[in-house]
């Protein structure tokens, strides 16, 4: 009797943080959750059709991001646990400024090379090549699967695209199909390297698949991309780009930025790599590389004039002289400027929605039913076609949380599926969104959509491919 009397009398003074300990309410049968699922779902309805309401796909998500946890919150201070869904908001928020932030540094470097004319000179080189419409696709697709596995599949996207943008300049048809074909091959390489996509880096982080063993995955990665590029090759028109050849002259520092962009991407590997911090440690220190360049070219651009004029002068180039009356110094602040707000702040509503959801309940309760009641194979496939909708980094985070009982030939599985099922959709993966607002007008969710059918092929031949070509891993558990 005075055990009871005691327990009871201790759970009254016990604190609402220590009773809220056991972790998140499950909120998924209430009807906070249900409304939560009816304005994510609205939201991402108005996403879908930006292309035809002419409205910005970060609006109808930041409301809808608000909405959410400020149901949340309102739950939370009613049960008498306020720090809880502030902590959670917290750690959401912290996902979301280490995403925002090694975007933000990709962008300004992207614009940085644009504005020292590097794309206008490698667009100059390929027209002078003659290459096709084809071979271009083939180039750029190619570039960008060899590229991610380094470069990561988000800053690879950006760069091809920009690529692809100055060389078929306004061609909509060719830009948003090789636009798709980039997304597809970026995500595809990334599939199969640690550095390659935030989802490879979390198993590999999790300890769960070794570095080199992500490698068995490039076959199967490799077709996941080409399967697609195949089929919509047949719908490229094999002419040559309506861009007439210029001689292009660099501007000064151009190569040598792309020296520090290379040398960023380093150092965001090496420190986690080697210190096991996050990578937009380095993203963010390679900045600072980039601002000390601006300051030296600011210096020494008088000097740089002079000798430059006096060349022109004495060669009696007079074009060159008007050219070089139009120098302004290069500004590091005008380039962040640039970055494609509309995408961060997409992403930012992205990441709270599907993060405020997660503390519902909802993913843990999905990933739950998937792998108990069906087979581990299925589950993963399921998760993969997921991943197109709802943004793949939870979709991992949620299945590491769970750690269910899979051979490691199934845990590379939902690395396969979860890096490459975003490819279906334009939303489904951080570079189709980035690349919505990089190639704003000729790569939608629409132009994206048609060709699901496609890359669902590359996508299931793929997964047909690993289950067959390593076999052996389906029988080796962690």
């Amino acid at each position: 009797m005075w055990k009871l009397l005691f327990i009871a009398l201790a759970a009254l003074l016990m604190s609402p943080a220590a009773l809220a300990a056991a972790g998140p309410l499950d909120l998924t049968t209430s009807t906070v959750g249900i409304v939560a699922i009816i304005i994510f779902t609205a939201a991402y309805i108005l996403v879908m059709g930006e292309e035809r309401l002419h409205m910005r796909k970060s609006k109808p998500v930041l409301v809808a991001a608000g909405l959410i946890w400020i149901m949340i919150g309102w739950v939370y201070v009613d049960q008498g646990f306020p720090g809880v869904a502030e902590d959670a908001f917290r750690h959401n928020l912290l996902e979301f400024a280490e995403l925002m932030l090694f975007l933000l540094v990709a962008m300004t470097y992207i614009n940085a090379l644009e504005e020292r004319r590097l794309f206008d000179a490698l667009r100059s080189w390929m027209v002078k090549k003659g290459f096709t419409y084809r071979q271009l696709f083939w180039l750029s697709g190619f570039l960008a699967f060899f590229i991610s596995p380094i470069a990561d599949n988000l800053t690879t996207a950006l760069l091809m695209c920009a690529v692809v943008m100055k060389v078929a300049d306004g061609d909509k048809k060719f830009i948003g199909m090789s636009c798709v074909s980039i997304v597809v091959a970026a995500n595809a390489g990334g599939a199969f390297s640690p550095f390659g996509d935030i989802t490879t880096l979390m198993v590999w982080q999790a300890g769960i698949v070794k570095f080199h063993e992500f490698f068995v995955l490039f076959i199967p990665s490799l077709l996941n991309y080409l399967l697609p590029a195949l089929i919509m090759n047949f719908f490229i028109e094999n002419k040559k780009p309506q861009a007439v050849y210029e001689e292009v002259e660099l501007k000064r520092g151009a190569l040598r930025i792309t020296g520090l962009f290379l040398l960023t991407i380093a150092t965001a590997v090496a420190c986690h790599m080697f210190l096991h911090l996050p990578p937009v440690l380095g993203m963010m220190m390679g900045l600072g590389y980039l601002q000390f360049f601006g300051y030296f070219l600011r210096m020494t651009l008088p000097g740089s004039l002079a000798r430059k004029r006096a060349m022109a002068e004495r060669a009696g180039d007079m074009e060159r002289l008007k050219r070089l009356g139009g120098v302004v110094p290069f500004d590091v602040f005008s380039r962040v400027q640039r970055a494609e707000w509309d995408t961060l702040l997409f992403f930012y509503g992205i990441v709270m929605c599907v993060g405020g959801l997660g503390f519902l309940g909802y993913l843990h309760l999905l990933s739950d039913t998937l792998y108990n009641e069906w087979s581990p194979t299925y589950a993963n496939v399921a998760l993969g076609l997921m991943s197109a909708v709802i943004d793949n980094i939870p979709v991992m985070f949620a299945v590491l949380s769970m750690q269910p009982d899979m051979s490691h030939g199934q845990w590379l599985l939902i690395t396969l599926t979860a890096g490459t099922g975003g490819s279906l959709l334009s939303i489904g993966s951080a570079a189709g969104v980035a690349l919505m607002g990089q190639a704003r007008g000729y790569y939608t969710f629409a132009s994206h959509l048609k060709w699901a059918p496609a890359i669902a092929v590359g996508f299931f031949v793929s997964i047909v491919v690993h289950i067959w070509l390593n076999d052996h891993l389906f029988h080796i558990f962690n």
